[in-house]
């Protein structure tokens, strides 16, 4: 039997459990059993309790913080790796130290390329993501990287919203790229600062503290904005960013579940990309162009 005609096999890491089992599901298949030994000084040891011999595998988690989910996703790599399963795909949907991407000051690490380096080393014969903090970050890896766009599953919801008079924005400089690329889409005006008497969506790869989101969409609503909304793929939302948002004057958050969320707000709409990864790993197992996937 030819590898194409064995079943690929799909686990989760336990960070994101539930996410790997929605794409599970849209797959038509199955999450693989893990188990996690753990130990009273905090390591722990995954092994597979089926056999992965031949068959393509992927592995699905994210990487946010703290450091344990990297490193489970790192151990289920070499793991794999050392079971003999043949091709072995990291389903990253959020990939960690993304920011870590250059040097911006001396004496300090490339955490982005690191990661790229040990996610190798650990078996990974190809990276699956979404939406990278820098476009750059594909040249740092020697395997085949499918860089998906969060565009992709947040397009049919501005829609079935139907609001007119809709610009694009940036809550900073950075962001502005992917805001053009929105505005591009949908045929609206892309702005930096606030436009007056428009629906404005704010765009931007990730949300950590908030802090900057806020400022912006309170400064747009102040100088004459119908609404804000925004628009972040990954939601880390760390510290009080959740009071922060709640108090904010921004009608809709809209996030991905590549990160989960760590408590529910009325002001946050979450939109599932698991049909998306699904669908990516069937036609990267069946060898088939994944390009009309990339709505941006």
């Amino acid at each position: 039997m030819s590898d194409n005609q064995l079943a690929p096999k799909v686990f989760a890491c336990s960070q994101s459990f539930e996410l790997g089992e929605s794409i599970a599901k849209h797959y038509g298949t199955e999450l693989g059993k893990i188990n996690i030994s753990r130990f009273s000084d905090g390591e722990f040891q995954p092994a597979f309790e089926e056999s992965v011999r031949g068959r393509r595998v992927f592995i699905i988690g994210s990487t946010f913080p703290n450091s344990d989910n990297l490193m489970e996703m790192l151990l289920i790599l070499d793991a794999a790796k050392r079971a003999s399963a043949r091709h072995i795909t990291a389903v990253m949907p959020y990939f960690g130290w993304a920011r870590q991407d250059r040097k911006d000051r001396p004496r300090v690490a490339i955490g982005a390329k690191l990661v790229a380096n040990l996610l190798q080393t650990a078996g990974a014969t190809r990276i699956m993501t979404m939406d990278l903090h820098a476009d750059q970050i594909q040249g740092f890896f020697e395997k085949p990287v499918d860089h998906l766009f969060g565009s992709t599953i947040f397009m049919p919801y501005i829609y079935s919203l139907g609001l007119e008079n809709i610009t694009m924005a940036s809550p900073d400089m950075g962001g502005s790229k992917r805001a053009y690329a929105y505005s591009k889409h949908l045929q609206s005006e892309v702005v930096i600062c606030y436009k007056q008497r428009l629906n404005v969506i704010l765009v931007d790869d990730m949300i950590d503290t908030g802090g900057t989101l806020v400022k912006a969409a309170d400064v747009m609503m102040e100088r004459g904005a119908l609404s804000v909304r925004a628009i972040i793929t990954h939601p880390l939302l760390s510290g009080n960013a959740y009071e922060k948002i709640e108090n904010s004057k921004l009608l809709e958050l809209i996030v991905s579940d590549s990160i989960p969320l760590k408590k529910e707000s009325s002001k946050i709409k979450v939109v599932t990309c698991a049909p998306l990864f699904a669908d990516i790993m069937h036609k990267v197992q069946d060898n088939k162009s994944i390009s009309d996937q990339f709505i941006i």
